[in-house]
């Protein structure tokens, strides 16, 4: 594979590419070697007062939410096509940005992310409303309205398909947008900018701001030109978001942590489950906000599954990201990389087994850290009880359907869960009673542009994808008129 070059990143502010105000840049690191790859800006609330004003004055001027649904999905079905074109050079720098494996970004990041776009281009002509039947002598009818400006924040662990999760919706109600990316993995954002300006976007609609949450995020957040909030992030900074949102009444969607439960039933088939259970704690190095950290696993065959983990989770390639062959790379940074070591020693404080790995993989200076199973750690345990966000497994044994749906329930958290079985019965009943926004049988991240999905409890509110996405971009206004 060819390496490819990076541009010193700059601003992305009413279509034109610009240095911040202060000259600010900040480093970003390639996680697999630990070593500096470049640069970018780091925009300062005189930049994002900028970004905010050039998408104010874009949507009030009409350059495009005066454009017809069917216009506006015409660019978004370009943009998705602009994404396969260029899908390698995206998925190499999805890999370099974040240490994601090459495979992993080419199937999954860039394959989503252009899904996304042609999702929500089919759905740009769809805004439609309703006649409302009363006894008044009127004719009464509803419409759905963009909201304005929207702030888009997104984190570190998937920054091209999160990024599309928000700004495709967006756009195809009519909204402007002005984007902060995590500080830590900003490459993709800002050649998105440049893609999204190619396939047709007006000057102004989408703005790109990297920097730093404190500084640009919470001017953005605080900017009295921003009509919604549209965050992904943990579930302490999302309080804050809203706390501070909801002083201006700004509506929010909130995508947070996550810690889920995967049920393993006695009448599971063992060979198809042990595959959806290591894919749902390694995916993405455990940086997975709907991973499966938690497994709960009858005790008819708890013994049995441990066994079966503890041969097969060694044998998980992990390396560099740019071999075909991996399918573990680094933890996105090092302070991602010490919070796995802390859960990991504290779970040996707390009476935990360690079945396999347990320890970080010193390979080129990166940030590596080898999938962990760990078993005997009772329910209270904060290792089982809080969100790792790391390629870390915890197993519990449970007596009886009740007992596993009580297990699983019995976090803050509310993202995804899982059940595998065999029992069709079981499997709906279970679905029914666990809390949380999405439930996959028999397999794990499942998830597709039609399908929504969102939290309840601490995991936050609103919903991703599927036609629901639009109802968070889009306000409804009713019309009523006299026939008299």
């Amino acid at each position: 594979m060819s390496p490819i070059e990076i541009e010193p990143g700059r601003l992305f502010v009413g279509g034109q590419w610009r240095e911040a105000a202060d000259g600010a840049r900040t480093e970003v690191v390639d996680p697999s070697r630990g070593a500096v790859v470049t640069t970018v800006a780091e925009a300062g609330a005189a930049d994002v007062d900028a970004a905010v004003r050039s998408a104010r004055e874009a949507f009030d001027g009409g350059t495009w939410s005066g454009l017809s649904g069917r216009e506006r999905g015409r660019i978004l079905h370009r943009v998705a096509e602009l994404i396969r074109e260029n899908a390698d050079e995206l998925a190499q720098l999805e890999s370099l940005d974040v240490g994601k494996p090459i495979s992993l970004c080419h199937a999954v990041d860039v394959t989503n992310a252009a899904n996304d776009y042609e999702h929500f281009a089919a759905l740009a002509h769809s805004l439609d409303g309703a006649v409302r039947n009363t006894p008044m002598n009127a004719l009464a009818y509803t419409k759905r309205e963009p909201l304005g400006v929207v702030a888009a924040i997104t984190p570190f662990n998937f920054p091209l398909i999160l990024a599309g999760s928000k700004i495709g919706p967006a756009l195809a109600a009519g909204n402007t947008i002005v984007h902060k990316p995590a500080d830590e993995t900003p490459l993709s954002a800002l050649y998105m900018a440049g893609l999204l300006q190619r396939a047709g976007v007006p000057d102004g609609v989408v703005n790109v701001v990297t920097g730093t949450g404190p500084v640009a995020g919470e001017a953005l957040l605080r900017h009295r030109g921003v009509d919604k909030v549209a965050f992904t992030g943990s579930t302490a900074i999302g309080r804050h978001v809203a706390a501070t949102a909801g002083e201006a009444l700004k509506p929010v969607t909130m995508e947070l942590g996550g810690n889920a439960a995967n049920i393993v039933f006695e009448d599971a088939d063992l060979e198809k489950a042990v595959g959806a259970i290591i894919k749902a704690f390694v995916f993405n190095t455990g940086q997975f906000c709907m991973g499966g950290p938690r497994l709960l696993v009858a005790r008819s065959v708890h013994s049995t599954l441990l066994g079966i983990l503890a041969e097969a989770v060694p044998g998980v390639p992990v390396g560099d990201p740019r071999d075909p062959g991996t399918v573990v790379g680094p933890m996105a940074g090092e302070k991602h990389l010490k919070k796995v070591e802390e859960y990991v020693d504290l779970a040996r404080k707390e009476g935990g087994r360690i079945v396999c790995g347990g320890e970080r993989l010193d390979l080129d200076g990166g940030f590596y850290y080898r999938p962990t199973v760990i078993a005997d750690l009772s329910n209270d345990s904060r290792v089982v009880q809080e969100e790792i966000f790391g390629p870390v497994l915890t197993v519990q044994p449970f007596d009886s359907e009740d007992e596993a749906v009580a297990l699983a329930n019995s976090t803050p958290y509310g993202l995804a869960s899982g059940v595998q079985t065999t029992n069709l019965a079981r499997a709906h009943r279970v679905a029914d009673r666990l809390q949380a926004g999405i439930v996959w049988v028999n397999d794990w991240a499942m998830l597709d542009p039609a399908v929504p999905f969102g939290g309840v409890k601490d995991s936050g509110y609103g919903r991703e994808y599927g036609p629901e996405a639009l109802d968070a971009y889009t306000r409804v206004k009713s019309v009523v008129v006299s026939l008299d």
